[in-house]
């Protein structure tokens, strides 16, 4: 009997991936571990984006290994991809796949153990109400700091009608959102070897999607500043599109946009983000960034907080550089000391706080739509909390379970830093 245990660390894609990867272990009758301790196979999407996600997966693979010392275990992800002399001595390792084998995973694991009979019926994969579904992988940029473009490969889109179908199983199974993911997103379309998906874009596919299914709602994982375009923002008049763009900044400064082989200035940021704010009244614009490049000076590190100022982000994720084997970067002179880039990064942190928490409060007193998503036990009573379209969280309380449950709700009040609303 195989019983496996899938997870995923990193992005949103290596999540989509092990939940596409589960889906077709249940069509073949294996068992879905909810835990290690549960299972005699764990498949492990890894990621190497930085040496503190490259740590993380190696304690995610050491903790598999203690909680059943018995269990099997098989690796892929961009950490396999790039590194697998490293990951294949740890304890409990028997697998180590690159992303190019990552579709063949369950047949290398069935090579060792045979399946059972197929269940009656497939069980509820995820515990989230969100499906997050690939639309394409790889990158065809070459940022200075990135290793995606080698474990990775070139940009490669999923044909649109494939995209559909899948949209279309996870709206049956009763998902009432989807995500869509993949590496660059906003190069849908546009493949270095045109094939299936050649003469569309990503504002196409939506507008696809859109059309062609009812009901739930449709948000956007990351994307990059030069994608978007008019063509996309022209379609958040539909109310099924969450109002929500996650689009990495990295630095307020042209000086190391231009190390970074980023190539869109400061300027073309804040006339982005101007252009958003005045065809999407209400989108939810959050970014990441880079702090402690080669050769940033303080005055760089100026320019990103006059920058991110100016741009009333929602949420901001702070990264501290991390040097990855093979990259321009990585052979750039002037690093910046630790404590330096941590002082910096600690106070764009603080600073994209300060963001988060005026975006939160300018939703009190204003209707929103929210897909609720679990109980919330560290408040007393019944609280449920979800998410609106721009990815705030809402907390309200119900007799009744709210669980994946769309419903509209009245912004009240700040509680301790909740959204606290009302149901109507």
């Amino acid at each position: 009997m195989t019983a496996i245990y899938c997870t995923a660390l990193g992005c949103k894609l290596n999540q989509a991936e092990v939940e596409a990867l589960q889906r077709r272990a249940a069509s073949r009758g294996w068992t879905l571990a909810s835990s290690p301790a549960e299972a005699n196979w764990a498949l492990v999407n890894t990621c190497a984006v930085t040496h503190t996600a490259e740590q993380k997966s190696r304690q995610a693979i050491r903790r598999l290994q203690r909680l059943n010392p018995a269990i099997r275990i098989a690796l892929t992800g961009c950490y396999a991809t790039l590194s697998p002399d490293v990951l294949q001595g740890l304890p409990g390792v028997e697998l180590v796949l690159d992303n190019a084998g990552k579709a063949s995973a369950l047949d290398a694991i069935a090579r060792y153990a045979a399946p059972v009979l197929a269940p009656a019926s497939a069980p509820r994969l995820t515990a989230h109400t969100r499906a997050l579904v690939k639309i394409q992988d790889g990158c065809d940029n070459r940022c200075s700091y990135c290793t995606v473009c080698l474990a990775r490969g070139p940009q490669r889109s999923t044909a649109p009608e494939k995209v559909l179908a899948e949209v279309r199983e996870r709206l049956a199974e009763g998902y009432r959102e989807v995500v869509l993911t993949g590496v660059h997103i906003g190069a849908y379309g546009r493949d270095a070897q045109p094939g299936d998906a050649d003469g569309w874009s990503l504002a196409r596919l939506v507008n696809h999607l859109l059309k062609k299914t009812d009901g739930a709602r449709l948000r956007l994982s990351s994307i990059e500043p030069w994608d978007v375009t008019d063509e996309l923002l022209a379609l958040w008049p539909n109310p099924r599109l969450c109002r929500h763009l996650h689009v990495p900044i990295q630095s307020g400064s042209d000086a190391v946009l231009a190390r970074m082989q980023r190539h869109y200035t400061a300027s073309y940021l804040r006339e982005m983000a101007a252009r958003i704010r005045l065809l999407v009244p209400g989108m939810a614009l959050t970014s990441d960034l880079i702090c402690g490049f080669p050769g940033e000076s303080e005055a760089d590190h100026q320019a990103t907080l006059e920058l991110i100022s100016g741009t009333e982000l929602a949420r901001v994720h702070v990264f501290t550089y991390s040097a990855r084997p093979g990259t321009p970067a990585a052979r750039m002179p002037e690093s910046v000391p630790e404590p330096v880039a941590q002082a910096r990064s600690q106070e764009l942190i603080a600073l994209g706080r300060q963001f988060s928490e005026h975006f939160t409060e300018s939703l009190v007193g204003q209707m929103a739509e929210v897909l609720f998503e679990s109980r919330t036990p560290a408040l007393t009573g019944d609280f449920w909390s979800g998410l609106t379209d721009n990815y705030v969280r809402v907390y309200t309380t119900s007799d009744v379970p709210l669980r994946n449950v769309t419903a509209q709700v009245r912004c009240e009040d700040i509680q301790q830093g909740r959204l606290m609303g009302v149901l109507l």
